[in-house]
C-alpha cells in the first residue's frame, strides 16, 4: 500500500513539474474523411466515424467547419513568403471579419481530407487553386528558416522558408487564413498520465497507450495488435488515424517529436496511422517523430504503434453502431444542427427519436431541419422505407 501511495504521489509531482498551460482552440479533432475499404481487417481507417468532418459554406468568401468551430478562408491568398503570408492573414478583412491569421500546424492540418488526393481537401467546400503547400504559423523547433507547411497531398511537413517561388524556389506555397468563432480557452496541460499505462490528451479527449509496443510490425498486424489489445481493462483500443497521431505531435520538440516526459519513448519512431493512400492502396500513412512529418510506406514495411481508443461519449465505430449500407448514406456522425441524407434516400420519410423512445421529427424532409437546440446525447433515425433501417446518431454541442 505504500509503495502504490509512494507510487501515485510521483505521477502527481511529475504531472505538476511537467504541465504547462495550452491554448484550445478546436472543439473537436475532425476525422480523416476516408470513408473507402482497404482491407478486409477490421481497424482500418474507414472503419471508424468519430467526428465525421462537415463544413458549412458561408458564401464564396468563407466556410465553416462545425467540428472545429472554425472559420476559413475559402480560397487561399496566393503564393507567397512565410512572412507575407503572415501579414496577409494579420492584415485582411474578409466577410467583415478582421480577426483573420495564420493557422497552426494542427488547424491546418485538420481541414485536410484523406480520402483525396492533389488536392487532399474536400473540392465542394474550398476552391480549387495552385497551391502545393499552405503555410503554417509555426516554425521547426531547432531550426527558425523552416516552417511546417501543409500538401496537397495530404501530409504535413517542415520546409525551408526559401522553397517558395517568390521567394527563389520552384514550389507554390500559399496562405490560407483563419479565424476563431468560439471563445479560445486555456487547459492547465496537454496530456494527463492516468496512472495505469494510459495518458488522456486534454484537448481531443482520447486516451493513448503510454508505451509503444515493443516491436515493429506491419500495417495489417498494427491493426489486428489494435484490436485485440487490452490495457486497464479496456479493450476497445485501436489503431489511431493520421489526424490523431499529427495532434499529439510536439513542433516545439525533435528526436522524438513525443513530450518524453509523458509517453515513454526514446529517439525518432516511426508509428503507423490507420489511413490508407488512396491513390496508392498499398500504403498508409505514418507519423515519423524525427521532427513530426505524416507520410507513406508500404503497408508490408514494419513501424511501431502507438495505440488509441476514443472518448465514449463521441465514438461511433462500426464495430458496434453504424455497419449497414444505409448508415453510410447519413452524415455528419457527431452532428450539430444538421443531419444529412444522400442519395435516393434523401426524401424518404424519417423519424427521429431520442433515447427514451419520443419522436423528436416526424417527416421527408430532414435535411433542413436545424437541430442546434437538441440537447447533446444519442438519438435513433429511423428510415421508413421497405427495410425501416435504423441509423443511431450522437448529437454534440
Amino acid at each position: 500500500m505504500i509503495r502504490k501511495n509512494v507510487t501515485a504521489a510521483l505521477l502527481i509531482i511529475s504531472s505538476i513539474i511537467h504541465a504547462q498551460p495550452v491554448v484550445k482552440s478546436m472543439l473537436r479533432l475532425p476525422d480523416t474523411g476516408q470513408f473507402s475499404s482497404f482491407t478486409n481487417t477490421f481497424g482500418e481507417d474507414h472503419d471508424y466515424m468519430i467526428n465525421t468532418p462537415y463544413f458549412i459554406v458561408n458564401n464564396i468568401y468563407t466556410v465553416t467547419d462545425t467540428i472545429t468551430g472554425l472559420m476559413w478562408e475559402r480560397n487561399d491568398g496566393g503564393e507567397m513568403r512565410f512572412e507575407s503570408a503572415i501579414t496577409y492573414c494579420d492584415t485582411l478583412t474578409l466577410d467583415g471579419y478582421t480577426d483573420w491569421r495564420l493557422p497552426t500546424a494542427e488547424e491546418a492540418y485538420s481541414i485536410l481530407n484523406q480520402q483525396y488526393n492533389n488536392p487532399a481537401l474536400d473540392m465542394t467546400v474550398f476552391r480549387v487553386t495552385t497551391a502545393e503547400y499552405w503555410w503554417t504559423s509555426e516554425l521547426q523547433a531547432n531550426d527558425t528558416s523552416k516552417v511546417w507547411s501543409t500538401n496537397a497531398g495530404g501530409g504535413i511537413g517542415n520546409h525551408r522558408k526559401t522553397e517558395t517561388i517568390s521567394a527563389g524556389g520552384i514550389k507554390r506555397f500559399h496562405a490560407r487564413a483563419v479565424r476563431d468563432i468560439h471563445p479560445v480557452v486555456t487547459v492547465p496541460t496537454h496530456f494527463n498520465d492516468n496512472g495505469d499505462g494510459t495518458i488522456t490528451d486534454l484537448l481531443t479527449e482520447l486516451v493513448w497507450q503510454k508505451i509503444p509496443y515493443g516491436d515493429s510490425i506491419t500495417w495489417e498486424q498494427a491493426l489486428i495488435y489494435a484490436d485485440t489489445l487490452t490495457i486497464s481493462g479496456q479493450n476497445d483500443w485501436r489503431l489511431p488515424n493520421i489526424k490523431e497521431l499529427q495532434s499529439i505531435n510536439d513542433e516545439t520538440r525533435v528526436n522524438p517529436s513525443l513530450d518524453n516526459n509523458i509517453f515513454q519513448v526514446v529517439g525518432a519512431t516511426k508509428y503507423w496511422s490507420s489511413t490508407s493512400l488512396p491513390n496508392q492502396p498499398l500504403k498508409a500513412w505514418y507519423l515519423n517523430t524525427q521532427f513530426g512529418i505524416t507520410t507513406y510506406d508500404d503497408k508490408t514495411i514494419r513501424h511501431n504503434i502507438l495505440v488509441v481508443r476514443g472518448n465514449t461519449s463521441f465514438s461511433t465505430s462500426v464495430n458496434s453502431l453504424n455497419t449497414s449500407f444505409i448508415s453510410r448514406m447519413i452524415y455528419p456522425n457527431p452532428f450539430v444542427d444538421r443531419i444529412l441524407i444522400q442519395g435516393s434516400l434523401i426524401n424518404q420519410h424519417s423519424y427521429l427519436m431520442n433515447i427514451n423512445g419520443e419522436i423528436i421529427y416526424d417527416g421527408c424532409s430532414i435535411s433542413d431541419h436545424d437541430f442546434s437546440e437538441l440537447p447533446k446525447g444519442i438519438y435513433f433515425l429511423l428510415l421508413d422505407g421497405p427495410n425501416r433501417e435504423v441509423c443511431k446518431l450522437l448529437k454534440v454541442e
